[in-house]
């Protein structure tokens, strides 16, 4: 038998060349190699096995554990809810407590509500019944007066249609009107003038000039003959009877009252109604040229006001031209008294000056104490101010932000 020979050539792998010994040798280790594995494996498969047990005990005793846990919440969630419960069942019966003493309070409330607005109602009742009452008294004393007034114009219309009686009411307004406008004194009524006749009023002129004559004459039949005139003819008629009035007046004006060196060279005819001197410068235009002629104005009560404040300034600038040199020397002692009080301002404000400036050097002195006092506090000292406090000088240059130095 042909022995085995480990050194011969097992086989061929390119360039390397295997022996059966090598081959032998690789086996072996090739087999060890899988004992080991398989070794491995099965010592794996064992460990991962008890790992999975291990990890299965711990999830069940975690679950265990869990359960436990969840059981004694929802215990202590059902005493909870228990607690809550009462305490909801007690906070409601409360509430319904509260809510029936509120109820009643409100009930309560309302009815003693009601019960003064009724009251008030009642109340402002029988104020508004009062004050009705006495409205309508207030009514029946106006209704009274309006009756009183009626007869008054009803008067008036017959005073008026008397002749004396009209000439004393427009004598009247004129009198009221200068005595509203002039001041005592400058004006004079039912005065007799050197050919003795009698107008009813004359104004005193400033400088010793003449008076000025203002007489009131009323046409009022001819006026009303006018507005009751039914027919044309009537009219015509009417309208010729009220200028040839008017023409009398002013003829008698001109003739009596116009005097040369006692009266003014114009006389005033007095109108005591603005309806009848509208009517004559409209439609009696002869009667006014007439008038300027006889250098005699027609004046309303509005224009006679107007001519009585005119103669109020005049007389005004008159008094104060003769107390002029009274004004001037008044006027002189103003000026120097108020140059007194410009010297006496003017000094009073050097010494303010000087105050003012006294004031700043004071507060520069306490900036400076104010600032060596915070040195002194954060004790900030120099390396000169250490030696010269060593040698005893610490408290000069205190004392020198005393004396004013730095």
């Amino acid at each position: 038998m042909e022995a085995f020979d480990l050194n011969q050539t097992f086989v061929t792998i390119g360039d390397v060349v295997l022996s059966r010994g090598d081959a032998a040798i690789l086996a072996a280790a090739l087999f060890i190699i899988i004992a080991l594995f398989l070794l491995f494996a099965i010592w794996r498969g064992g460990k991962n096995r008890h790992e999975q047990e291990t990890l299965l005990r711990q999830v069940a005793d975690e679950r265990a554990r869990s359960a436990e846990s969840r059981m004694a919440e929802l215990v202590a969630a059902q005493n909870d809810l228990a607690g809550r419960l009462a305490s909801l069942q007690q906070n409601a019966t409360n509430n319904q407590a509260a809510f029936s003493k509120q109820l009643d309070e409100r009930l309560t409330g309302v009815t003693g509500h009601v019960s003064k607005s009724l009251n008030e109602t009642t109340q402002n009742t029988q104020k508004s019944l009062a004050e009705l009452q006495a409205r309508l008294a207030v009514i029946d004393t106006a209704q009274n007066n309006i009756q009183t007034l009626a007869q008054d114009v009803v008067g008036l219309q017959n005073i008026l249609q008397n002749k004396q009686t009209r000439g004393a009411f427009g004598q009247s307004r004129m009198e009221a009107i200068v005595q509203d406008g002039l001041p005592m004194g400058a004006f004079e009524f039912q005065t007799t003038l050197s050919n003795g006749k009698r107008p009813d009023c004359t104004v005193k002129m400033p400088n010793d000039a003449p008076v000025l004559v203002i007489d009131a004459k009323f046409p009022l039949e001819a006026w009303n003959m006018i507005r009751n005139a039914q027919t044309p003819d009537e009219a015509k008629v009417s309208a010729t009877q009220f200028r040839r009035d008017m023409e009398v007046h002013i003829k008698d004006i001109s003739e009596k009252y116009l005097l040369p060196g006692e009266t003014q060279e114009t006389a005033f005819l007095f109108v005591p109604s603005e309806s009848i001197f509208a009517e004559i410068h409209e439609n009696f235009e002869g009667v006014v040229q007439k008038a300027h002629k006889s250098r005699v104005v027609i004046v309303s009560p509005s224009l006679l006001l107007l001519s009585i404040q005119v103669i109020q300034a005049v007389l005004k600038d008159a008094r104060m031209r003769e107390q002029a040199h009274l004004i001037q020397a008044e006027v002189i002692k103003f000026m120097e008294d108020l140059t007194r009080l410009d010297e006496r301002v003017r000094k009073l404000q050097n010494h303010f000056n000087m105050t003012a400036r006294d004031v700043d050097n004071i507060l520069v002195s306490t900036d400076k104490l104010t600032r060596h006092g915070a040195k002194i506090e954060a004790l900030e000292f120099g390396a000169a101010q250490v030696e010269s406090s060593e040698k005893g000088e610490a408290g000069k240059p205190f004392l020198r932000a005393i004396d004013g130095g730095e």
